[in-house]
Order: C-alpha cells, then sequence, then structure tokens
C-alpha cells in the first residue's frame, strides 16, 4: 500500500443544489454560486474538511468558456476566481489543499467533432490561468472520455507548473464511451508526467475494480481513484439517487488499496461528508 494515502472530497454539485433548495435559492448551473452564493460553495468545502478530505475541489467543473458564455454575463476568468478564492477562505488555516477542477468541454474534439486542437488548449488555458492565478494548488482533469480533448486540456494545464491528476470515466468494458482503454491513455500521459493517473465517475468501486487494477498493473505512476456511490436508480421526478451506503462504498474501495498502488481515494457521484469519513477511518 502507498505510504499515504490522500484522501479527497466526494461529489460537489448535489450537495450545493441541496444547499440552495434549503435557501431557497434556485436551481442553477452550479458554477453559478461562486458569484452569487459563495457562502454555499465554502460550507460545502468545510464539510468535507471536516470528514477529512485534504485536497478539495474549487467549484469549477464545468466552468469553461462554452458554457459560462452561454449562460451567464460573467467570465471564465470571474467565475473561476471566485471559485478558487471561496475554497481558500472556507479551508484556510486547515492545511487542506485546493484543486482546480476541470472537466470536459459540452462538445467534441476532432475527430468526432468540429473543435480543432488549438482552440481546444486555448479554452482550457483560460480556466488554467486563472486556476493557477487565484492560488489552487494543483489541477484536477476529471471525468474525460474522449483522450484527444484529455491531452489538450493536460498541455494546457502543465504550462502552470502546477502537480496534475489525469482521470478519465471508463465504463465496465475497461473502455471509455469513445473507447479509449487503459493503455492507450497512459501511452499519451505517461510522457507529460502527471502527478497521477487513474479514473472517476461512471462506476461504483465494485466494478471500476478491474479498471483500477489494469492501471496498477501498467504503470508506476501514483493513482488516482474516485468512483461513483454504485449505479443510479432514477426515481418519478427525474432524480437520481443511489442506494449504497458510505460503509458499503468503503468496504469496496478497500479492495482497490489491496493494489498497494492507490495513492489519492475519493468519491463522485453519489458521495457526500459520510463516504468521505468512511473513507478516511479506512485509511488510518
Amino acid at each position: 500500500m502507498s505510504d499515504h494515502i490522500t484522501i479527497l472530497d466526494g461529489a460537489q454539485g448535489t450537495l450545493l443544489w441541496q444547499e440552495a433548495e434549503k435557501n431557497g435559492i434556485a436551481k442553477a448551473s452550479v458554477w453559478t454560486y461562486n458569484l452569487t452564493h459563495p457562502e454555499l460553495v465554502e460550507k460545502v468545502c468545510r464539510e468535507y474538511a471536516a470528514a477529512g478530505s485534504e485536497i478539495i475541489c474549487a467549484n469549477t467543473f464545468g466552468a469553461n468558456r462554452l458554457t459560462v458564455e452561454r449562460e451567464s454575463s460573467a467570465s471564465v476568468t470571474e467565475v473561476v476566481t471566485a471559485a478558487v478564492c471561496a475554497a481558500k477562505a472556507a479551508l484556510q488555516g486547515t492545511g487542506v489543499r485546493v484543486a482546480l477542477d476541470i472537466g470536459p468541454l459540452p462538445v467534441l474534439t476532432e475527430p468526432y467533432g468540429d473543435l480543432e486542437e488549438d482552440e481546444t488548449e486555448e479554452i482550457f488555458d483560460e480556466i488554467v490561468q486563472a486556476g493557477a492565478k487565484a492560488g489552487a494548488d494543483c489541477i484536477f482533469l476529471e471525468t474525460f472520455m474522449q483522450l484527444e480533448m484529455l491531452l489538450g486540456a493536460l498541455r494546457a494545464a502543465k504550462k502552470s507548473g502546477l502537480p496534475v491528476f489525469c482521470s478519465m470515466s471508463f465504463e465496465a468494458s475497461g473502455r471509455t464511451l469513445f473507447g479509449v482503454r487503459v493503455e492507450d491513455m497512459l501511452e499519451e500521459v505517461e510522457p507529460m508526467e502527471p502527478a497521477a493517473v487513474g479514473m472517476n465517475c461512471s462506476l461504483g468501486p465494485d466494478l471500476a475494480l478491474p479498471v483500477i487494477r489494469e492501471f496498477a498493473e501498467k504503470t508506476e505512476l501514483p493513482l488516482f481513484f474516485k468512483p461513483n456511490a454504485g449505479m443510479p436508480v432514477i426515481g418519478e421526478d427525474g432524480k437520481a439517487s443511489y442506494q449504497i451506503t458510505a460503509e458499503e462504498f468503503s468496504r469496496e474501495a478497500a479492495l482497490a488499496l489491496e493494489t498497494g498502488r492507490i495513492a489519492y481515494l475519493g468519491g463522485c457521484c453519489g458521495t457526500d461528508p459520510e463516504f468521505i469519513r468512511s473513507l478516511k477511518n479506512l485509511t488510518r
């Protein structure tokens, strides 16, 4: 097992929407709360820190030019700066690090879509520059399914000089929705020396186990493991719920730790501070 397993956070968007609903605030794209209700963002950060998270994502997932310009009059720089500043304010004095969280764009890059390589990198570069200037400690590239898009984000992120973590979202088949295999990802990203590689989202820890084991077999890089709380069940109201408990999640995640290679451990969709607290107890 790794000498130290750094505990990450869990889902943020669902918690922010829950807090908004409790406070009579309209549901909106979660990154808008950085500007309109930073107190909600700070509250979620404090809850994850209290649960044991050692790195917490700024509320920047999805805050790219293509989305922000469509939904807001604010700039990407304003949104990202506000997110990092809210997280830093909430975590001041705790020693918890803040990650600039970057996800895929809402359009596809070549060869599957029309977005060219240079423009892809330029869009990510805008996010990276704002986050680095605001004081982010590291960068998470999460939930990517298209390798070309991940590489554009990675090239932009590496310019910052900050540690960069690369994660893709794999299906139970061991491939992303675009057919990317673990070995395909590693072949492209290893030469760029990310701080860690791995997987997040899509699968619960049980179904994700073969994928993270494949990472352990095929790379010497530290591994990043942030699965969902099982598969979602969609209710009549259209909302997703997750049936797995925090204790079940950590028991299943423990099997991944047996690889001895997991260095960064957290949760994705369906997880909350209770899940993180359970993971923290698992690694004590």
